[in-house]
């Protein structure tokens, strides 16, 4: 495939690179195609040793970068972006070669990490502190932010590239390194973003700054987490593994950034736009596979329309394309592994068995010529109660809950009722509906929407959750 050779992708890799790539000496991961099962490359994974090598060489870059001007770290920022910007073509069909999103969802979370360039170099310019009156004559105060250090960056496999510059532009603007730790399902994603942002760095003699080091869990990921030189840790992922990165970091003091679970609800009242509201459940709910964090999990929808809504989103449903993500005709493309297979398998098994109702789907779906060793399933809707266990924990899958509610303040208390608050959405023309749903007794999400749904976000606002 000609884009992988334009991203320096070739059948052997090296999997860490600390301003130059090293020749990694640890086992071999290989990077297979969720969308055939087929084997795209092999990653040397690193070693102990190659480990130490990336952190000595990131914790130098940092030392030198800190003493680089912020705006012209910015200049350098938009240089790594107008790569970006260039090679966005080629970097969206590897995200959904190895990831197994579709192209439209590939090349967006391009756009992302060039948009978050685009921000971070604005903010190089805005990186201000305070002027105090002090209360001892003839003394001024002033408050200023300084770097922190090398910044450890954890990438989960569903968005390989975005997550890491959401990160690290930033980080740079601010003056720190990164050491980055990707996902071992998406090694390839990793190599390339570094191979594209890499020549500018390297023009400027500050090619650590971009370290990534591939590696396991155990030989890798634990040993970033208990390492003093990386004083700031961020992580993408589940909320278990979240709970031992918190652990491991704050027994040393330091500091984590965590993005974790989503149980995110479209809340649907008697006067909502359905027009508006079927399209954004069906990609909240179907798009990525219901691999987002922000996927839509629950429809929380009102008694008065529960009928219709179920029987539409039904319809829906039967025309979803399944296959090829290359395919730009797709809409639901592959799960990552047969694991994420077997834990929708089991879920739907546990929400039967608590009394909830399969509507349509969850069986697997078998592809004909190159695509049938893929990992292929078909969405499911269930008929649901919302303190069921099953519907209160996180699944990584395409299972949407319908939910019954009798008004607002039901709505309310079922929408918050469940362990997670990432992200959230109502959808209705009532506008003292819309404004208590954003109000300090409305969502408890970190994000709350109203009649957009529940998944993706914006640059120029907060992302983040709240509870798990």
């Amino acid at each position: 495939m000609e884009f992988l050779k334009e991203l320096g992708i070739e059948g052997n890799n090296s999997g860490a690179y600390n301003g130059r790539w090293l020749a990694c000496e640890g086992p071999v991961l290989e990077s297979k195609n969720p969308a055939t099962g087929e084997t795209i490359a092999r990653v040397r994974q690193a070693t102990p040793a190659e480990y130490e090598a990336c952190m000595v060489a990131a914790e130098d870059a940092f030392r030198r970068w800190r003493m680089v001007p912020a705006p012209r770290r910015g200049e350098i920022v938009r240089r790594m972006g107008e790569r970006m910007r260039a090679k966005k073509e080629a970097l969206g069909r590897l995200i959904t070669l190895e990831m197994g999103k579709i192209l439209q969802e590939g090349w967006g979370e391009v756009q992302e990490a060039i948009d978050i360039a685009d921000f971070a170099v604005g903010q190089s310019r805005m990186l201000y502190g305070l002027s105090m009156h002090s209360e001892r004559p003839c003394h001024a105060m002033r408050e200023q932010w300084h770097p922190l250090g090398v910044v450890g960056v954890v990438t989960a496999f569903n968005f390989p590239m975005a997550v890491w510059a959401v990160n690290s532009m930033i980080a740079f603007a601010c003056g720190d390194a990164c050491f980055w730790k990707p996902s071992s399902s998406t090694p390839l994603c990793a190599i390339a973003l570094t191979n594209v942002v890499r020549p500018v760095l390297e023009a400027e003699g500050f090619g650590a700054l971009a370290t990534l080091c591939i590696g396991s869990g155990g030989t890798v990921g634990q040993r970033l987490l208990e390492d003093p030189r990386a004083p700031l840790i961020s992580f993408t992922g589940s909320t278990n593994v979240g709970r031992k990165v918190e652990q491991a970091v704050s027994a040393r003091f330091g500091r984590t950034i965590l993005e974790l679970g989503g149980n995110n609800a479209v809340v649907l009242m008697e006067d909502a736009p359905l027009d508006l509201a079927f399209p954004a459940i069906l990609f909240g709910a179907v798009g990525t596979a219901g691999q987002r964090c922000t996927s839509t999990r629950r429809v929380l929808v009102h008694e008065k329309i529960a009928g219709q809504v179920e029987e539409r989103l039904l319809k829906a449903y039967e025309g979803v394309r399944i296959g090829d993500p290359m395919d730009e005709g797709t809409l639901c493309g592959p799960l990552i592994d047969e694991s994420a297979i077997e834990a929708m398998e089991a879920a739907l098994e546990r929400v039967r068995a608590e009394g909830g109702e399969v509507l349509c789907g969850g069986e697997r779906v078998k592809l004909k010529g190159r695509l049938a060793a893929g990992h292929y399933v078909r969405p499911a809707i269930v008929r649901a109660r919302n303190e069921f266990e099953t519907v209160q924990e996180e699944t990584f899958a395409p299972i949407l809950y319908l939910i019954r509610v009798k008004d607002m303040d039901d709505a309310l208390a079922t929408h918050n009722a469940v362990p997670q608050g990432l992200s959230s959405s109502l959808f209705t023309l009532n506008m003292r509906h819309a404004e208590r749903f954003l109000s300090a007794e409305g969502s408890d999400c970190g994000i709350a929407n109203v009649n957009i749904g529940t998944s993706g976000a914006e640059i120029g606002g907060a992302f983040g959750g709240e509870k798990e």
